[in-house]
């Protein structure tokens, strides 16, 4: 059987919400990581390189939106691509893990690239569920307008289904946190890893089987953590969407160390926020 071609997968930290407290980041308030204490939050972009090929995973927030929904932007997620020598008119493909406002927002910026989307998820956010409040929250008009003018530019491709973009990059259905969210598998030189997106925001949620309180169907969300464990080959070749560990865990890239090497092994273990939580309990 011939072992597919090895990419480099690299992760920016575009972005960070503050003020926020652990207990925001658990569905059940009585999970040990459900504190009162401060929590770090981050955003992320990921860049997939190798075969001649840029692809891009999720597009990030605009500043203007990520402050008027109370988070900054520390990196315009663009521009931070010329770090990597990459041109927005390289990128050859753009995957989309969900169209939540913190993922889908410049989708315009990308003018030749192949853009790829779970079917559901375009059904969900431009369906009957909009009419309310609540599950509209996560979305931005303006994103879906843009996603909707791909697909009628015939450069949005839906799939139903897992789908092999290019040999060594697959994005897989995982849904749970949206209808329609996939994660995206990369063959790297240190194995299978996976990009779990938000189908856990945190180490802390799939490890822990606790839950983000952001979702869809409850069911499906830790269901998703069992594909997301099988498609992977181990614990730290998940790489979870909003964990302020993935940008301290791996090396940085020597040219531009907003980026770090996902494709590296880690360089600092993973720190469990209950573990170190029941520890600073026990010392005070």
């Amino acid at each position: 059987m011939n072992r597919p071609p090895t990419h480099e997968l690299l992760a920016l930290r575009f972005g960070t919400q503050t003020g926020r407290l652990a207990r925001e980041n658990f569905l059940f308030a009585d999970d040990p990581c459900a504190t009162d204490t401060p929590a770090g939050f981050d955003f992320y972009i990921w860049v997939i390189r190798g075969q001649d090929q840029v692809i891009v995973v999720d597009t990030g927030f605009t500043a203007h939106t990520g402050a008027r929904r109370g988070r900054e932007q520390l990196h315009d997620p663009v521009e931070a691509l010329t770090g990597l020598g990459t041109d927005p008119t390289d990128v050859s493909h753009l995957l989309i893990t969900h169209m939540h406002w913190d993922h889908a927002g410049h989708l315009a910026a990308f003018p030749t690239a192949r853009v790829h989307l779970q079917e559901p998820e375009l059904a969900f956010c431009t369906g009957r569920a909009m009419r309310h409040a609540a599950p509209r929250r996560p979305f931005e008009a303006e994103d879906v307008n843009a996603a909707m003018r791909l697909l009628f530019d015939e450069r949005l491709t839906l799939h139903q289904g897992p789908a092999t973009i290019v040999p060594g990059v697959e994005v897989h259905p995982a849904p749970g946190h949206t209808p329609g969210l996939q994660v995206v598998r990369v063959h790297t030189k240190r194995g299978w890893v996976v990009l779990a997106s938000d189908s856990s925001h945190l180490w802390a949620n799939i490890r822990r089987r606790a839950p983000f309180p952001i979702l869809d169907h409850l069911a499906s969300m830790v269901e998703a953590y069992e594909t997301v464990e099988a498609l992977a080959d181990g614990v730290d070749h998940i790489i979870p969407g909003h964990d302020p560990q993935v940008a301290t865990r791996f090396p940085q890239v020597e040219d531009d160390p907003r980026w770090v090497r996902l494709h590296e092994e880690p360089t600092a273990p993973y720190t469990d926020p209950a573990a170190l939580e029941l520890r600073e309990r026990v010392i005070s």
